[in-house]
């Protein structure tokens, strides 16, 4: 099992200059319910990090470009994956969107994590 998390967002330079404007001037018209609730303006939130490095299953971040790419699969973004033989969307667009803050997303996680002995 590896737990894929994407991004509603691509991965070139100009991508990431048009987000960075957007988080920091317009907010409300960020596309990234996942980027929002994980990351700051410029660096990752140590909460989520500290959790996900604690999480005890392979885990994977992508870009919407880089997961297409490298699966030739297309989702609504973002989207929270499992990936066995094949993909199991854990938290479609609809729930991420509707978490209202980081601690409601590592509890929507901890739900699909597997018992650790």
């Amino acid at each position: 099992m590896t737990l894929i998390f994407v991004y509603n967002t691509d991965s070139n330079p100009i991508s990431s200059l048009i987000d960075l404007g957007r988080k920091i001037l317009s907010p409300e018209t960020y596309d990234c319910s996942l980027c929002k609730l994980t990351h700051g303006p410029f660096t990752e939130i140590e909460a989520w990090k500290a959790f996900r490095i604690s999480i005890g299953v392979p885990v994977e971040f992508l870009h919407r470009d880089e997961f297409e790419k490298k699966y030739a699969r297309h989702f609504e973004y973002p989207v929270i994956l499992e990936k066995n033989a094949d993909f199991e969307v854990l938290l479609p667009k609809k729930e991420i969107d509707a978490l209202v803050d980081l601690d409601a997303l590592i509890a929507a996680v901890k739900k699909h994590l597997p018992a650790k002995a």
